[in-house]
């Protein structure tokens, strides 16, 4: 199996359970000190990580400007990105929300087309096209009309996220970093913005254990490990092909929303994700390079 696939896998595997443990956060945390708190571990294990790798040299290599690139990226692909997303999946149902957030993948081979030259096949249209009207599906839940106000809110958080992921995918491939070092710098902006929230707003936060044990899994293992992983994955690895593989996670995140939250698993979600994974096989069919 070549390397790009595994550590594609790992992602993936980590980020199945984001949607239920925030769900369960957001009964006693806020939208922005999740963010904060888990942007927080993230940072302190990316740090740890990076000092036992020799790469805190690389901190006199790059320049003012390079931080800045850093610090922006971070912002936009770690910071917006997860605060929208436990927003969305504070006002709708975890796996609704997880699965409207995976427009994602569609945005990064949207992006990486503008950003980063990659060509437009007939066969990345058609997935695109697969996989959108699978989210649709899912979201509508059999009545487009019937959408409550919470739920189109959740909705348009979500789409924000997916937006902000997407952009942040093909900038992080195009400025080439250290993906470890980048990812310490993206984090720790992302800590900086919060901080300065909580701070400005006055906010306290008082933990207990258990909730303590879930801010660290979501920051290191489904925040600093996990999208390490996937950015060499896109790094070593096709974007269009690798980011249509993030589909799978849907899957097995209904699978904790339906056993841990007691969420329905209807038939809807099933048809919609029948129809994602069918614009993941067209793509990933599609043996040339481009």
């Amino acid at each position: 199996m070549k390397k790009e696939y595994i550590y594609a896998g790992f992602a993936i595997l980590c980020w199945s359970t984001i949607a239920t443990i925030s769900k369960l956060l957001l009964g006693s945390l806020d939208s922005m000190q999740i963010t904060f708190l888990s942007s927080c571990f993230a940072f302190l294990y990316l740090l740890i990580t990076n000092i036992f790798k020799g790469n805190m040299k690389l901190f006199k290599s790059f320049k003012p400007l390079d931080y800045l690139k850093m610090s922006g990226i971070g912002i936009l692909g770690i910071f917006i990105y997860h605060l929208f997303l436990y927003m969305g999946i504070d006002r709708m149902d975890a796996s609704q929300a997880f699965i409207i957030n995976y427009l994602w993948p569609i945005m990064s081979v949207v992006s990486a087309c503008f950003l980063l030259g990659e060509k437009m096949t007939a066969r990345k249209t058609v997935a695109i096209l697969l996989s959108f009207a699978g989210v649709i599906i899912v979201t509508a839940n059999g009545n487009l009309l019937a959408i409550g106000k919470d739920t189109l809110t959740g909705a348009a958080f979500c789409v924000i996220a997916a937006v902000s992921y997407g952009l942040f995918s093909s900038l992080n491939k195009k400025v080439d970093y250290d993906k470890y070092f980048s990812m310490m710098i993206f984090y720790f902006a992302a800590t900086v913005v919060g901080l300065i929230y909580i701070i400005a707003t006055k906010g306290s936060i008082r933990l207990d254990l258990v909730q303590t044990a879930g801010l660290a899994w979501m920051g290191i293992f489904t925040n600093a490990i996990a999208f390490t992983f996937w950015a060499i994955a896109l790094k070593i690895g096709d974007t269009a092909k690798i980011s249509n593989l993030a589909y799978i996670t849907p899957f097995l995140s209904l699978v904790w929303t339906t056993l841990v939250l007691r969420e329905p698993f209807n038939i809807n979600s099933l048809l919609g994700l029948g129809v994602i994974v069918l614009g993941i096989f067209i793509q990933l069919s599609d043996k040339k390079k481009v």
